[in-house]
């Protein structure tokens, strides 16, 4: 069962960038050609979000990393949903890996923030995936299934959420799930929806892939039918690298 939705490529910008770095990479997004069936998103550091938001083409959405799990408030280091959108922020990347197993964020904590970021009017990049031991215990589904219970848990409403399935032990180690790999989790999530929220929201939500996706790459794994697009890490902060994994786009409408 294919996804219905418009291809949808994420750049993560993690940790990076400088002033001057940033710069040079939002005039090189400008200048890509970028193909018009896709929806392309970028993730700049906080601090760093209004230089982007102010500079960067309109073809580009701008998201944050994270937000706080409720309104703002005496949260010393915290940024708000609120916040977020008063700049002019259109989306939020909640359960990165990087978030669950280096910062601590639980399951239930991230289906919180996720609910309360929609209900804010951001739209959210809703991640999960497995560990390598998780793999190769024969874990991933279910390890995937229970991250993906706590955002079902919390959300009444998909249209303004895009799956991320981010394999932990693909991210950053240049081993990337083969296509076959990140297919067969793919169909098992939209499965997953089919069963526990509904068919229309497993057609309609956008299953992106993550985990040392790169130009040369992304073309083969987006010819699978459940790979809806991309969350791009390293690869985004090189301009002409991450324009050839937006429009990979192509390679979805020659298998179709």
């Amino acid at each position: 069962m294919a996804g219905s939705g418009k291809f949808f490529v994420g750049g993560n910008w993690k940790c990076n960038g400088t002033k001057e770095s940033i710069s040079k990479l939002v005039s090189d997004l400008n200048a890509a050609t970028i193909e018009n069936d896709v929806d392309v998103v970028v993730a700049p550091p906080f601090i760093y979000i209004d230089q982007v938001k102010s500079s960067l083409t309109d073809r580009i959405e701008v998201s944050a990393q994270n937000t706080w799990i409720g309104k703002g408030g005496a949260f010393t280091g915290e940024i708000s949903a609120e916040q977020l959108v008063d700049i002019g922020c259109q989306w939020v990347i909640l359960g990165h890996s990087e978030r669950r197993h280096v910062i601590g964020e639980d399951d239930q904590f991230i289906g919180k923030k996720a609910a309360y970021a929609l209900g804010q009017n951001l739209k959210v990049m809703a991640c999960i995936g497995e560990l390598l031991e998780e793999r190769e215990a024969g874990k991933t589904f279910e390890v995937c299934f229970k991250q993906l219970k706590a955002f079902a848990d919390n959300i009444t409403n998909w249209t303004n959420v895009v799956i991320a399935y981010e394999p932990v032990w693909a991210i950053g180690t240049g081993k990337v799930a083969s296509p076959e790999q990140a297919q067969e989790v793919h169909a098992a999530v939209r499965d997953w929806l089919k069963t526990n929220v509904s068919a229309d929201v497993a057609s309609a939500v956008r299953i992106i892939y993550g985990g040392s996706v790169n130009a040369a790459n992304s073309a083969e794994l987006a010819k699978k039918e459940d790979i809806d697009g991309f969350l791009v890490g390293g690869a985004s902060l090189k301009g002409p690298d991450f324009a050839t994994i937006c429009n990979s786009v192509t390679s979805k409408k020659v298998t179709a």
